[in-house]
């Protein structure tokens, strides 16, 4: 059985260019498929987040049209509500990184507004990359890599191959045009070795330790990677 850090965005909304505050959290699907890929493989999850705070749902990806389905829609908040982990997390100040044996962050808008700035988030990220343990960052998850920049601007994720929500699929739900930046221009600069696939299809990049998903279709494909990865170090 293996120890698997689960961190969530802390945020409830997320600030667009004209202040408007747009409600937000973090997106079903990509903590609910991930987690049952974790608990059923036997792993064992903890969820930490800024602060300590108990993490919110964005609600849209609970509407059948986002989730795939009244079915679907009802199973994931049915898994959302049974998962204690989600009520209990620990404070990103508290991980001690050597106690898991992977790493994994969940997108929704949220860490567009918080784990983009910080800094305990992107501590942790350098380290975990540096461990050489399985790291998993899915959807709008990578914004957190902007906090790993040090006072000169450098990453260690620079040049990483990687992935992430793409223009084209923020145009899609309607916010490009109001985002003060976009997941995919930022991480461009960052500079990252971008690539996307078709919008909203499930596509996952791997670079040595560093696992991406583009999208909540992802999500669930990239967790089966990370429990694959843990296997093999086994």
């Amino acid at each position: 059985m293996a120890k698997i850090l689960c961190v969530l965005t802390g945020a409830s909304y997320w600030t667009l260019k004209d202040g408007h505050r747009h409600p937000t959290g973090y997106w079903a699907e990509e903590f609910v498929a991930p987690y049952g890929v974790f608990t059923g493989a036997g792993h064992e999850v903890t969820v930490a987040t800024p602060n300590g705070v108990v993490p919110v749902v964005d609600t849209m990806s609970l509407e059948p049209r986002m989730a795939g389905g009244e079915e679907n829609a009802l199973q994931e908040e049915a898994v959302i509500e049974s998962a204690d982990e989600l009520r209990h997390p620990i404070s990103l100040k508290d991980v001690r990184l050597e106690e898991y044996d992977a790493i994994y962050y969940p997108g929704g808008h949220g860490p567009m507004q918080d784990l983009s700035v910080d800094a305990d988030s992107g501590e942790l990220l350098r380290k975990a990359l540096a461990s050489g343990n399985p790291l998993g960052i899915v959807c709008h998850a990578p914004a957190a890599l902007l906090a790993t920049r040090d006072a000169n601007g450098d990453t260690p994720f620079a040049d990483y191959r990687l992935t992430g929500f793409c223009n084209e699929e923020e145009a899609g739900v309607g916010l490009a045009d109001k985002a003060k930046w976009l997941l995919e221009d930022e991480l461009k600069t960052l500079p990252t070795q971008y690539s996307r696939g078709p919008a909203w299809e499930p596509y996952t990049v791997v670079d040595r330790n560093l696992f991406t998903g583009q999208n909540p279709a992802s999500s669930g494909p990239l967790a089966k990677e990370l429990v694959k990865a843990l296997a093999q170090g086994e």
